[in-house]
């Protein structure tokens, strides 16, 4: 347990209790339909209505769930698809699925964003990242010519993945070669069009044993900035600040944020003692407070950033671990998985949180994670939330394995890439201590976990486009000795 928080920190706390009844929400919710006993959009729609979630993001912009919001006064995010993005390059593309995907449906229903992808610059290919800034300069055109672009933005989400450094808060800084020739351009359209930078900051797969509490907003010892003198009282707002941090390092401070995705899951794998109910809801409810106090943060105070909870419901038919399927605030039948008091019939207690920069006597030594992933290798180009392996928890040594049945193409291109960038790949070359076995999942897992050592071991580096998994059991064998820092 952290040092105490003192008369500020609970007068903090105070404030934070009262304004969750006083202050208009600034919440609402992804809402993803990968499951196959979920209620239709008109259900849902009717639904919201008895809740305080004001704000709906998609993943596509599909005509039954635009239908269904029309004259709900719940504002609507649509999303262009990634392989959507290389068709809207040319203009009459983009007006095409303006008139198509936007024009028959508002006013009617309140479309305020349309999303251009999901985490392109994570994605790492590099022909489709060229195409980004294009589409979304095509579809502002489209809206403008539709008379549509006063209510309308255009922006997209980005990964923590597009940082080179986030800790502390006040280095933040966007990763070299996509700083100057794509965030800039891109955050230069978002001013001059007054859209926000989209950021999908996720506490949940940065947090370690050691700074579990910090993630979920629990009272903790916090972690200091000496570049600002700030101690951060949880990860969500020192990740927030990293960003903020990187955009006014390019001079684009003024440019607004949008909380795209976050969230934490109920349920998870037996070995992911931090993926409980409890945990989901002291982060998820603390979270709810801290948007709707207007509090903001150390850099940015008196702010309220528009955030979007990953997701409304549970949905059994996503990939992956058990915890990709268990992100819902809500369960298919339209029951709450747990309280966070968004129903408007009641309200849950708020748990005690800690968001105010406090001041320990000594700032506790930990080094945590607002963790920045590096850029991975090609991903499918759906724009769908991505299924990342769950935290290694419990050890201090872990290793970065590639998953068996992923993709052999793109295990190769993460070979390609982490030899690409300073990894010794000797050993798995011909003659090399881990050429044998000579297969694409053996070679990959020694390239990944070389890289995932390298830089820092954080968690988001062993992502590789949801083709790696941190282990804590140790793959060497025989000779073939897998680095473990």
């Amino acid at each position: 347990m952290g040092e105490k928080l003192g008369s500020r920190g609970l007068f903090m706390q105070l404030v934070l209790v009262l304004c969750i009844f006083f202050t208009a929400e600034a919440i609402g919710v992804n809402y993803g339909r990968m499951g196959d006993n979920l209620p239709p959009p008109s259900e849902v729609a009717k639904f919201l209505q008895t809740t305080n979630i004001d704000k709906v993001k998609l993943f596509d912009a599909d005509p039954s769930v635009l239908q269904a919001f029309a004259d709900t006064n719940i504002t609507v995010v649509v999303a262009v698809a990634n392989d959507e993005i290389p068709a809207l390059n040319k203009l009459p593309a983009a007006q095409d699925w303006v008139k198509k995907n936007v024009a028959p449906y508002v006013p009617a229903t309140n479309i305020i964003a349309i999303s251009v992808g999901n985490e392109i610059l994570s994605t790492g290919n590099k022909v489709l990242i060229s195409q980004l800034i294009p589409a979304m300069q095509n579809l502002h055109t489209a809206l403008v010519g539709a008379s549509l672009d006063k209510q309308i933005k255009v922006s997209t989400p980005h990964s923590l993945g597009i940082l080179a450094a986030s800790e502390p808060p006040s280095i933040g800084r966007f990763r070299r070669g996509y700083d100057r020739v794509i965030l800039k351009p891109l955050l230069n359209f978002l001013r001059t069009t007054g859209a926000p930078f989209m950021i999908n900051p996720y506490p949940y797969f940065g947090y370690t044993d050691k700074t579990l509490d910090y993630a979920l907003f629990k009272p903790n010892a916090g972690v200091f900035d000496k570049n600002t003198g700030i101690t951060y009282a949880n990860m969500f707002q020192a990740q927030l600040d990293a960003v903020y941090s990187a955009m006014k390092l390019l001079g684009f401070s003024d440019v607004d944020i949008v909380v795209a995705e976050t969230g934490w899951p109920s349920v998870g794998d037996p070995d992911q003692t931090a993926v409980n109910m409890a945990n989901a809801l002291s982060y998820n409810g603390n979270l709810i407070n801290l948007v709707n106090s207007n509090a903001g943060t150390p850099l940015m105070p008196n702010k309220t950033f528009d955030t979007y909870i990953f997701s409304l419901f549970n949905e059994d038919l996503k990939p992956g671990p058990i915890a990709e399927r268990n992100f819902g605030l809500f369960k298919p039948d339209m029951t709450m998985v747990y309280d966070v008091g968004l129903l408007k019939s009641e309200s849950a207690t708020p748990a005690p949180i800690s968001t105010a920069p406090v001041t320990p006597t000594t700032p506790a030594p930990i080094s945590t994670a607002p963790v920045t992933p590096t850029t991975p290798a090609p991903i499918s180009t759906v724009p769908v939330t991505p299924t990342t392996p769950a935290p290694v928890t419990g050890t201090d040594k872990s290793w970065c394995v590639a998953k068996p049945d992923a993709d052999p193409k793109v295990l190769q291109a993460n070979i390609d890439y982490a030899c690409g960038q300073g990894v010794d790949c000797s050993p798995i070359q011909s003659g090399g201590s881990c050429f044998t076995p000579n297969t694409v999942v053996a070679h990959a897992t020694y390239a990944m976990n070389s890289y995932y050592q390298l830089t820092g071991r954080h968690s988001y580096d062993c992502d590789f486009a949801q083709t790696g998994f941190l282990t804590q059991e140790d793959p060497s064998y025989g000779v073939c000795v897998y680095q473990a820092t």
